[in-house]
């Protein structure tokens, strides 16, 4: 488990839902989880749903989701899975304790598959975490979206409070994101979707990918 994914332990979980979603989010990031991400993960998410980098489940819990939802949930940190998992239990949600870059067993397609604050995560430039484009496409239905969220870097032009945190974050290896730009995720999608949407709210990057090209 690299540092990204080992920093969320019970302890910091606790405290994610303040300092990530409420603090983080609109005074870094400009870029709020109640009126922006929320509803942009409502709009996307269907009935057999993949959510991947679960943090505390708090899209899942909030969101009105469709009737008979079928929820997985997959991370490499069996904390984050545990967390999430209990405050969803009411879905009874399956269990993946899985990588993204790594292709899943069997032929499972997903009507919807979600990628909220990962990639910013992942090491590497831009076309390395892009990888998982790659591996999850193949696991998503003909009609399916894959969707998410993602912190752009430095060229995003962040404020005071964003810099300071981009800095300490890709230092410690919590963010590996410096170089990642709209463009080069566009680039990227464009590469194994038909359909690509992109959005920037604040230094917030919202995406919504469909129309899978399989090779």
């Amino acid at each position: 488990m690299d540092s990204s994914a080992a920093i969320y332990s019970p302890f910091t979980l606790a405290l994610y839902d303040t300092w990530v979603l409420k603090v983080s989010n609109n005074w870094a990031w400009q870029c709020p989880t109640r009126s922006v991400l929320l509803p942009f993960f409502e709009r996307h998410v269907r009935r057999c749903h993949l959510d991947i980098g679960v943090g505390t489940g708090y899209y899942l819990a909030k969101a009105r989701l469709p009737e008979g939802a079928d929820i997985t949930l997959m991370d490499v940190n069996p904390a984050s899975l545990g967390a999430a998992a209990r405050r969803i239990a009411h879905l009874s949600p399956q269990l993946l304790k899985h990588d993204a870059f790594t292709p899943l067993d069997g032929d499972q397609a997903y009507d919807s598959i979600s990628l909220f604050y990962l990639l910013h995560c992942l090491p590497g430039p831009t076309a390395e975490k892009s990888r998982v484009f790659a591996t999850l496409k193949h696991n998503l239905a003909p009609d399916g979206v894959l969707f998410g969220a993602t912190i752009l870097g430095d060229a995003a032009g962040h404020n005071g409070f964003g810099k300071k945190l981009m800095a300490i974050y890709n230092r410690k290896g919590v963010f590996g994101n410096s170089d990642d730009t709209e463009e080069g995720f566009a680039s990227e999608l464009d590469k194994h979707f038909e359909k690509v949407e992109l959005q920037v709210n604040g230094r917030v990057l919202l995406f919504a990918a469909s129309r899978p090209r399989i090779s």
